[in-house]
């Protein structure tokens, strides 16, 4: 089975805002949209929207086994693992393992996060 598909349609708008999903353990910070998925594989494309004011200092920082792309589509994002602020723009390509988080907003940030666990290492 391919990737999931869908016609345009802009999940930022009002009209969409409840397709959004609470993140477990980051309720009222964090929220995710998965905009496409390979069942098979496991892939997909995701936004990560962070509410103002959220930090995920309590959940630590991160990695996976698998490479993963992020590029920020809004607002701004501290990674504490890279000590730099993400802002609108910013681009990553990472690496299985690769540390990243714990972050925090201010203004609050929406991120475009592209997964393959297909890819994951062993």
């Amino acid at each position: 089975m391919p990737k999931s598909t869908s016609t345009y349609w802009n999940p930022l708008l009002l009209e969409n805002q409840g397709q959004w999903q609470p993140i477990q353990g980051l309720d009222n910070l964090v929220e995710e949209l998965t905009l496409s998925i390979d069942q098979e594989t496991g892939n997909y494309t995701r936004l990560t929207r962070f509410h103002p004011g959220a930090d995920t200092a309590k959940a630590g920082s991160k990695s996976h086994n698998y490479p993963e792309e992020i590029f920020i589509v809004s607002g701004r994002l501290y990674d504490q693992a890279f000590d730099m602020w993400l802002e609108r723009g910013h681009y990553a390509s990472r690496p299985p393992g690769e540390v990243h988080g714990p972050f925090k907003t201010d203004i609050g940030c929406v991120v475009l996060e592209m997964s393959f666990p297909h890819q994951a290492q062993k």
